[in-house]
Order: structure tokens, then sequence, then C-alpha cells
């Protein structure tokens, strides 16, 4: 059960922990993602420490400790700056809630305390005194083989944490490894109403983040996990595009998200970008349509990443590039037509549209060289234009509402902003009129007209 192994890099702080906890009588490993991150020769973010020391002994032990999660028996030792969780020994009880244990009980048995863990991956112990692994549900054996497997039975693992279901489908796509068939049946998917949308969000993120992301997506919708995250997504399987499209709505959303940057807005864009299309589908003798999709989408996702939790920023800006993925400007379109694309969805978003247009474009299988020459050409396109310095909001403009009120002699009301939106109109389509002294004579031509439209109004 004990495995002689190469040795590991432990972080120095790390080291002192158990030595201090071994001179002590007590039993010290290193265990979880720590240990398997090492073993896969990635730097682990965070080493977690488990004894069979209480937790106020460790506190008594050690003389800069916080009580992060002493209810569940961790303390964290502050060594050398570094924080590290170090865990008492324990079994958990019973689950009514499918997420937490209702009550912890600490234990001196190693084995007792691996056995509670989610996956055999994690659940392997390491000894840096000694450098042996202890290793009693052989995750060792499926790290090499690469296969995720809960440690005992998956139901009843998924039954006690709702959330190891998605952390599975997680970690497919973070470690680039399969679920073993056994686990996957193991899944039941109407637990998860019963977690926290937060928590959800944060293993959602981590997953869109990976590298590899098209067969783990895949097995979020066949676990029958989508329909209860995202049922608005889930909803896309079997609808069909037509003859130039060689996946359904739900596959071409899954690659076009594979084929954007890793970067969680785009990513979030591009999984939903199409989430409109159910609602929309038409057919006429010209074939299938899916008419104002991007419309609809941009609120359907908005909605999605409310319920979802995440933050304002990530709603509004995922909302704005699906409201307008569809764009029909080129590379090749006039000057104005790429000024007045660029005012639609700002300077901030404009790099991120295209590149989600890139990855929509790549998602239906076209040919990828023609698309990545499409894309840069935009892009050089886009750039000439904004370095051209040109205005594209009424912050860019050469005037403010206020030079309008003391040159014009105008009063403080609607019609500023209406001026001041005219004059932007007429600046996206003639750059050089963008200068004080003509936008303050365009101005006063504008007062008269806009003042009879109000008028008339």
């Amino acid at each position: 059960m004990f495995r002689r192994a190469t040795h590991l890099k432990i972080p120095e702080p790390v080291l002192i922990i158990c030595r201090v906890l071994s001179d002590h009588g007590y039993q010290a490993y290193i265990v979880g993602g720590a240990i398997r991150d090492a073993l896969l020769g990635k730097t682990p973010a965070d080493w977690d420490v488990t004894t069979d020391a209480m937790p106020d002994q460790v506190q008594q032990i050690f003389q800069k400790t916080l009580a992060t999660g002493a209810k569940y028996g961790t303390i964290t030792v502050v060594m050398e700056n570094k924080f590290v969780d170090v865990t008492t020994m324990r079994q958990d009880a019973h689950y009514s809630d499918a997420r937490h244990p209702d009550h912890v009980e600490f234990t001196t048995d190693l084995n007792t305390d691996l056995g509670r863990r989610d996956f055999t991956v994690n659940a392997i112990a390491y000894d840096p005194l000694t450098r042996t692994f202890h290793d009693p549900y052989q995750g060792l054996r499926d790290l090499r083989r690469k296969i995720l497997r809960t440690v005992g039975d998956p139901k009843a693992r998924f039954g006690e944490d709702a959330l190891r279901m998605l952390r599975l489908i997680r970690f497919s796509a973070v470690l680039a490894f399969k679920p073993d068939k056994q686990t996957m049946q193991g899944i039941q998917p109407h637990l998860m109403a019963r977690i926290a949308r937060e928590r959800i969000k944060e293993e959602l993120s981590k997953l869109l983040l990976a590298d590899a992301i098209v067969q783990p997506l895949q097995l979020l919708y066949t676990s029958g996990l989508m329909e209860q995250i995202i049922p608005e997504l889930a909803q896309a399987a079997g609808v069909d595009q037509g003859s130039y499209h060689p996946w359904d709505v739900l596959g071409h959303s899954i690659m076009t998200c594979q084929a954007i940057k890793p970067e969680l807005h785009l990513r979030l864009a591009a999984l939903l970008h199409d989430v409109g299309k159910p609602q929309t589908i038409s057919e006429d003798q010209k074939g299938i349509h899916f008419y104002g999709h991007d419309q609809l989408g941009a609120e359907l996702a908005k909605e999605i990443l409310k319920r979802l939790t995440y933050s304002k920023h990530i709603q509004t800006k995922v909302s704005l590039l699906i409201r307008h993925h569809m764009f029909q400007i080129h590379p090749h379109a006039s000057d104005k037509a790429i000024r007045r694309l660029i005012h639609r969805v700002g300077v901030a978003n404009i790099h991120d549209l295209i590149e989600l247009r890139k990855a929509d474009v790549l998602g239906m299988k076209h040919n990828p060289k023609h698309v990545l020459d499409y894309h840069q050409a935009m892009i050089e396109r886009v750039n000439q234009i904004i370095e051209a310095e040109n205005a594209f909001s009424l912050a860019d403009l050469a005037i403010s509402g206020t030079d309008l009120i003391r040159e014009l002699n105008l009063q403080p009301g609607p019609i500023i902003g209406q001026i001041l939106t005219a004059l932007l109109d007429r600046v996206l389509d003639e750059p050089q009129l963008n200068n004080r002294s003509q936008l303050l004579s365009t101005a006063n031509e504008l007062i008269d007209t806009l003042s009879a439209t109000d008028a008339e109004s």
C-alpha cells in the first residue's frame, strides 16, 4: 500500500509543517490536488496537509494560524508567508443537503480520510519525510491511465455532494482525462437543483477555460447536467441548420467555443452565441432560417448569466457580442462602414467581436486558412482606423455639451444630447469634421432643424 517514489519537489514551508507535526508525534501527509498535479508535472497552486492532530492541537503547535474551517477540521498555518491548509483526518457523516456533511467525525486512520474524497486521483497521500505514497484506492494507476473514477460507489459519492458531478466534467477538461463508464452512470442530474448557483458558475468557468473542451461539453449534455444548468442551450441539440452546417446548433456552439481564445467572456459568448436559434427557427423554399436569433440570443444569454451569478460586466459584454455577432462588414468594406461598426460595439469590444466571428466561421468547418486570412485582414483594417484617432463615441468629439451651452447660448436639456448625437453621426461619415470650429458651426445649423422637429412632435 505504501510505495517508494520519485522525490517530489515540495515547497520548504510545507516540508517544515509536516516535519513539525511529525516531531510532535502526529501523522502528516500531503493530499489532494497538489499530489495529483505534481505527478502530472504541473505546479500546484495550493498544498494541503492532513494530520491526526486535532484542530486545537494544530493551533497550539504553530505560532501563526487562522481558523478558516475549524468546524470541518481545517486550520490554515502561515509559514514563511505561505498559507497551508492543515486538516484533521475525518470521516463525513450524512449529507442531507447533497453538498455539505451534517457533521464530521475526526479519525486517526488515513484510509478512512482518503475514502471520503471524490475521485481516486485526488485520494493519494504523500509522506514527504519518507518519500512514500499511500494509495489505497489505486489513484496512481488511474493517473497513469488518465481515468477519472470515484472513490467507491459513484451514486453514493454524488449523492453526498452533487457538485462532484460537475467537478467530474471539469476535471475531464482540465486534466484531459476520461471518466470511466461506471462513474458516468452514477450521475444523477436532478441533484444539481440543490447546489448554489455560485458554485456551479465556478466549476463551469474552470471547465470553459481548459484547453480541450469539446468532449467535456458533449459529456455535459449527454450526462443530463446541461439540461439542469443551461436548459436553453441543451434545447439546441438536434436543431438542424441546413446543408451548409455539419453540426446541429449545439454541436456548432461547442465547436465555436473550442475555436475561440480561452478567455472567460469569449468562451461564454461562443457557447451561447446561437442560444436564440431553437426559438427562431423557420423554413421555406429557400431553406432554414433563424431570423432575429442574434437579438433573442443576447437577451437569453444575459438571463442565463444572471441566473448563474456572473458579474454584470460579464453579462453586458457577452450579451453585446452575441447581439452583434452577425455583422456583415468585411475587410474590403469602406472606412465609413467599419467606423460605424466600431461605434456600435465600442473600441473596447471590436477585437472580441471579430474573434467571435472567426470562431463562429471555424465552427462551420470552413477552410481554416481562409478564415484566418479574413480575421487578420479585418484586424488590420480595424487597427488602421482606430490608430487614425477617429471619433467613435460622444466622448471622442472635439466639443462637449458644456461647449454647446456656453458658445451657442443654449439651455441645458434634451436638445444638447440630440445635437451631439447628430454631430457624431456626421463625424462617423466624415472624420475631418471633428474639430472645434467646424462642429460649432454645424451645431449652429442643427439648432433650428432640431427645434422645429421637437415643435412638430
